[in-house]
């Protein structure tokens, strides 16, 4: 059974401007992000008639490559005269500008593929809707001679009165950048036709295709090719029927037709507009009435609609609280000889003080590809029975450590991830080769790519999943990679890093942050779950310095105990 992804409630719909954020692009003021993708980031923007849109500055990798920009420009011009009432229509641009940018009319409305991931499958009538939608925005586009080419829910926005289609033909301009040589292939396997899988030219019938696939998942939660690696997903599509097990059996006969293998045998957009409208879900009423959507996503829709309106401050960095040591003397009034001993173990190498909880503050976006996940807050372990009483006699807290050690120990909150602090330094965890009792090796070197924050690595599993899918996940947003709320991590000091290793620095040295700036390239880290002890081994092939690809190779070890 599906379940939705994000208890917690919905990412945040706008950003505030980061330092490397421009703040004007093409004469438009830039209010907010919006979010990243494949090409570049999204802004919101205004028009000089205060018109919302939203505006696509594309990827600095992307803009230096000569043969992508003749053929952005390109598709811009074609995209520019497609005016349909199920598109977003394209209002501007800046193709010979130093970073090309794109704007087109700003749609307050999630994604499909976040309100599938939000509020799982749609209803048959909703989804019989948006395959009519979706069509007749294919036909505009496809007279306008463009084939869109990467159909699939995220480029397909949710507005009050129906569909929009967005990124119509723009993807194909990357077909010649830099992009095609980092192994990530243009277009998404979960959605892509057999013959663009096997690299013969796209068609109408492609995007048909696409149309089909993306109707299976919204219908039924998964894509009708599985979660799999791409690799796997495009041998299905080939050579396999779809899955179309969670689908009300009432929509199999359309969506096999779209699904044909073949695409002289797959409908036109006009056919699949008028099979929806023969649909007894519909019976003969193709409206987008009030009713049309579930609650909760019309809700969404209205939440997005509520426009900043001038960016936020950059954030300032708060100052440090207090520690309860700090805090002691005019807090509580303990008897000098304990608060002396208190603090001589703080100024001990291997002693660091918890600080005193902050006042309460706004609560930060959670990373992308989970909404809602946070790591745990530090933990401490005991310094001594007197100290413990003493501070926890005045409201702080110390937490004793799980394995009853009495080891001095640090808060999990490191300044320096890359630069872990000093512990026990006589022996190197990272080089420990000790085999560790009740763990048994369940694969090695599998190296995943995930092309952008919207697909999350399956550690169990070692695939590449859309956010949300993974059993146990390591979710990666632009600038780090982001963990399940029960796990624990460590950051290794190089690339050699053994299962030994990885339990002796996540119990001596543990991380909550994982930033890609603490993880170059060959820098290994781990990771462990809390539930079953499992680890999983995670070693950096490369990262990003945008919402771009980021490879791994991962070894996975489940644990007996």
């Amino acid at each position: 059974m599906y379940t939705p992804t994000s208890p917690a409630g919905p990412p945040p719909t706008f950003q505030a401007l980061s330092a490397d954020d421009p703040s004007e692009v093409g004469g438009y003021r830039l209010i907010t992000r919006l979010g990243a993708g494949g090409m570049g980031r999204v802004y919101l923007a205004h028009t000089p008639g205060g018109r919302p849109v939203a505006v696509k500055v594309v990827r600095p990798e992307l803009a230096e490559d000569a043969e992508f920009r003749r053929r952005f420009a390109q598709e811009v011009a074609n995209a520019r005269r497609i005016h349909g009432l199920y598109t977003a229509q394209v209002v501007d641009a800046g193709v010979d500008a130093a970073t090309p940018w794109l704007a087109t009319a700003y749609v307050p409305g999630p994604s499909l593929q976040q309100v599938v991931q939000l509020h799982g499958p749609l209803p048959e009538r909703t989804v019989l809707l948006l395959m009519a939608g979706v069509a007749e925005a294919l036909q505009v586009i496809h007279d306008a001679g463009v084939v869109h080419r990467d159909l699939k829910p995220a480029n397909v926005l949710v507005a009050a009165d129906g569909p929009r289609v967005i990124d119509f033909g723009i993807a194909r301009a990357a077909d010649a950048s830099a992009l095609t040589g980092t192994g990530i292939q243009i277009g998404s396997p979960g959605f892509m036709a057999p013959e663009q899988a096997m690299g013969a030219p796209a068609t109408s019938a492609t995007d048909i295709f696409a149309l089909g696939a993306l109707a299976v998942h919204i219908a039924g939660g998964t894509p009708p090719f599985g979660n799999g690696p791409a690799s796997v997903s495009l041998y299905r599509a080939v050579h396999e029927e779809p899955d179309l097990t969670r689908v009300p059996a009432s929509l199999h006969p359309l969506l096999r037709h779209c699904l044909a293998k073949q695409p002289e045998h797959r409908p036109s957009a006009a056919e699949v507009i008028e099979a929806a409208h023969r649909h007894p879900a519909i019976s003969g009423q193709l409206l987008f009435t009030e009713d049309w959507l579930p609650s909760q996503v019309s809700t969404e829709i209205s939440r997005r609609s509520d426009l900043p309106t001038a960016p936020d401050a950059p954030p300032t960095a708060p100052a440090a609280p207090p520690t309860v040591l700090d805090a002691a003397p005019t807090a509580l009034a303990a008897p000098p000889t304990v608060l002396d001993a208190a603090r001589s173990l703080a100024d001990a190498p291997t002693a660091r003080a918890h600080p005193l909880p902050a006042p309460a503050a706004p609560p930060e976006a959670a990373p992308a590809g989970r909404a809602g996940s946070r790591r745990r807050g530090g933990r401490v372990i005991a310094l001594t029975a007197a100290a413990a009483l003493l501070l926890g006699a005045g409201g702080a807290y110390v937490l004793l450590d799980r394995a009853g050690s009495d080891t001095t120990a640090a808060t999990d909150s490191s300044d320096d991830p890359a630069e872990p602090a000093p512990g026990n330094s006589a022996a190197d965890p990272d080089a420990d080769p000790a085999e560790v009792p009740g763990y048994a090796e369940d694969y090695t070197g599998a190296e995943l790519a995930s092309p952008d924050h919207t697909y999350e690595f399956d550690l169990k599993a070692g695939k590449v999943l859309p956010a949300g899918a993974a059993t146990w996940y390591l979710g990666r947003s632009a600038t780090e990679f982001s963990l399940a709320e029960e796990n624990d991590a460590y950051i290794a000091r190089g690339d050699q890093l053994t299962l030994a290793g990885c339990i002796k620095g996540i119990e001596t040295q543990p991380v909550t942050k994982l930033p890609f700036s603490a993880l170059p390239s060959g820098r290994a880290f781990c990771v462990r779950a809390e539930a079953d002890l499992g680890i999983a081994i995670v070693r950096v092939i490369s990262t990003t310095t945008d919402d771009g690809p980021v490879k791994v190779s991962i070894d996975y070890y489940r644990s007996g105990s």
